[in-house]
């Protein structure tokens, strides 16, 4: 299916690695220009490498991706005013008039309430909540001047179904989720097809899960890898998820066919939520 996206130009945070660098592979799969963050300058150059070389696998020969895109790379801390100026500077970008934005932070660390300060909560709150409010509001308008935008939080299935150990992450990402739920639905922006969507990741093979079940096997006292295969099968799909699944379904959410999706937290999660709403 070609997303109709080829062209466009996006800014993707957190893309060295993990599911950032799933949903800029995917972009970028699509003939779209690609902007990528993160704060590791030799990390994020060897990305952008791999995804170059990835898009000549991935793309068909005959594909009309084969048009050559920019991947652009800005080594920068995106949670900074000084690092958002960065992106929206980089020499041969697009300024502020990016067509997609996909946000992603690092999630807080996991840990016991008991132990977080108040300087712990104002940076988990800046990360995962202002960050992408600040992302949003200096793109948005742009994007409904010219007929076409769309928005992509990563946040975490912990919104839907908190962990305990993950307070930090649970109330900054729900905070987040409140202010998106307002502003999708804002007729001057989805009457200019300009949408805001959350994705929220389950259990995918990343550093970040490595991090939060290190943190569950100190709790309880288990190996890593016992906690690893616990949290498997709790998973219907019996597996953990990969990044390049995530990043065609952020992928699909920027295209033009997806123009009637708004205001929606995705589950990509294997089943393991098993609500209805």
């Amino acid at each position: 299916m070609d997303l109709g996206i080829s062209g466009k130009w996006a800014l993707v945070c957190g893309a060295s690695k993990g599911l950032g660098l799933g949903c800029a592979q995917a972009l970028y799969d699509e003939g779209v220009n690609v902007v990528i963050v993160a704060r590791g300058a030799d990390v994020l150059q060897q990305s952008a490498m791999n995804i170059i070389a990835n898009k000549a696998i991935n793309t068909p020969a005959t594909s009309v991706n084969v048009i050559k895109n920019k991947l652009l790379c800005v080594a920068a801390d995106i949670t900074t005013v000084a690092g958002r100026e960065a992106a929206f500077s980089v020499a041969g970008g697009p300024g502020k008039d990016f067509d997609i934005v996909v946000t992603n932070a690092g999630g807080p660390p996991p840990g016991d309430f008991r132990n977080w300060e108040r300087e712990d909560w104002l940076k988990a709150v800046d990360a995962n909540m202002l960050t992408p409010i600040e992302l949003i509001k200096a793109t948005i308008d742009g994007m409904a001047a010219r007929g076409f935008g769309r928005v992509v939080n990563i946040t975490s299935s912990s919104v839907k179904a908190p962990i305990e150990i993950l307070g930090l992450s649970n109330g900054a990402r729900s905070g987040l989720t409140g202010f998106v739920a307002g502003i999708a639905r804002n007729s001057n922006l989805v009457a200019n097809n300009v949408t805001i969507n959350n994705l929220l990741p389950g259990t995918f093979d990343t550093d970040r899960i490595k991090t939060t079940l290190q943190g569950q096997a100190t709790k309880t006292g288990q190996s890593l890898e016992e906690v690893r295969e616990a949290r498997r099968k709790t998973i219907p799909a019996k597996r953990f998820g990969n990044t390049a699944e995530f990043g065609a379904t952020c992928a699909f959410l920027c295209s033009q066919q997806a123009s009637y999706i708004t205001g929606q937290n995705i589950l990509t999660d294997g089943g393991a939520y098993s609500g209805t709403y």
